[in-house]
């Protein structure tokens, strides 16, 4: 484009926009529209919020469970000693727990990841954390130097005894050779109480860390948190979802995953969460190729919603 054309385009422009509007012109009131934005706009939100709004459920932490349900917790420990929690026996990547990966055919995804946070249950969630005490128990001693068979047996005896218990509590338990495991699991729940196992196991031998995990799964070997889980009508069986306040984002967004395991086959599949997992990511694959697969990008020609959607628009079409 010449200079002469490019001056002579500016020109015309300016002209047009010095032009007098000829359209429509209707009243706009800027302070009105304002007040309507804050003011009706913001009790309309508090009424919703009111009827409808996220709960704000204080935190779970070690320190809660341990206060609400010392016997849970006393449990829990024993298994994590014992080696036979959900977490010691998960698989990758927490450990390499034998035929505990979910698989399709060859696709073995979980093994193929690896061990990429390892977890000695015993050791990472219960032995480690009594160790950093002020004063460990002594009996640490003795469970250190016995022999696995030895330590399988003492937490196999007093998990059996913890059954058998009234209201499972510790306190009730028969007397019975059970080695270090009542002092270890004793010390353990004296520490929850005060706060302390909270902060060891988020730190990890480290001064600044955010790793909830071992504390995380801990929690989950429990069934105090699941009890949570299922008033709160969370669990999976129960199809709910909550968005709390706060922070960190809520499981609203889980919802499309958590839709299929209500339904055949992910909902009785031994794999579900396999299955799941291939199924959303060819899911994704397919909304990422709509406008070049026939038919799925012809839907909005043969159901024009955005029609509806911008009406006024189209009507003075």
């Amino acid at each position: 484009m010449s200079t002469t054309n490019l001056r002579a385009s500016r020109a015309d422009r300016d002209g047009l926009a010095r032009r007098p509007w000829r359209g429509t012109v209707r009243e706009y009131d800027l302070f009105k529209e304002l007040t309507v934005a804050l003011v009706v706009m913001g009790i309309i939100t508090l009424g919703l919020s009111a009827v409808f709004g996220s709960p704000d459920e204080p935190s779970v932490t070690l320190k809660s469970w341990a206060i609400a349900a010392p016997a849970d917790f006393v449990a829990t420990a024993t298994a994590e000693l014992g080696g036979t929690s959900e977490t010691a026996g998960y698989g990758p990547p927490y450990n390499n727990t034998a035929d505990a990966t979910q698989t399709l055919g060859p696709l073995d995804l979980q093994s193929f990841s690896g061990v990429q946070l390892p977890i000695d249950t015993a050791n990472d969630l219960v032995i480690d954390p009594l160790t950093t005490l002020n004063s460990p128990p002594p009996e640490l001693a003795d469970w250190v130097t016995a022999s696995d068979a030895q330590r399988t047996t003492w937490t196999t005896t007093y998990s059996d005894a913890l059954t058998k218990a009234t209201d499972n509590d510790p306190a009730n338990v028969a007397a019975g050779d059970y080695g270090p495991v009542p002092v270890l699991t004793d010390s353990l729940l004296t520490m929850a109480k005060q706060g302390a196992l909270d902060g060891v196991l988020t730190a990890k031998d480290k001064f600044y860390n955010f790793d909830y995990t071992r504390g995380t799964l801990f929690l989950g070997d429990g069934a105090y948190f699941g009890d949570l889980a299922t008033a709160q009508h969370l669990t999976g069986d129960q199809w709910g979802m909550m968005n709390e306040t706060g922070n960190t984002p809520g499981q609203s967004w889980l919802w499309l995953f958590s839709f299929w395991y209500q339904v055949e086959p992910f909902a009785s599949a031994p794999n579900a969460d396999l299955l799941v997992l291939l199924l959303m990511l060819v899911l994704s694959v397919l909304l990422t190729l709509v406008p070049f697969i026939p038919g799925l990008r012809d839907i909005p020609r043969w159901i024009p919603v955005h029609r509806l959607i911008w009406r006024d628009y189209y009507r003075r079409r």
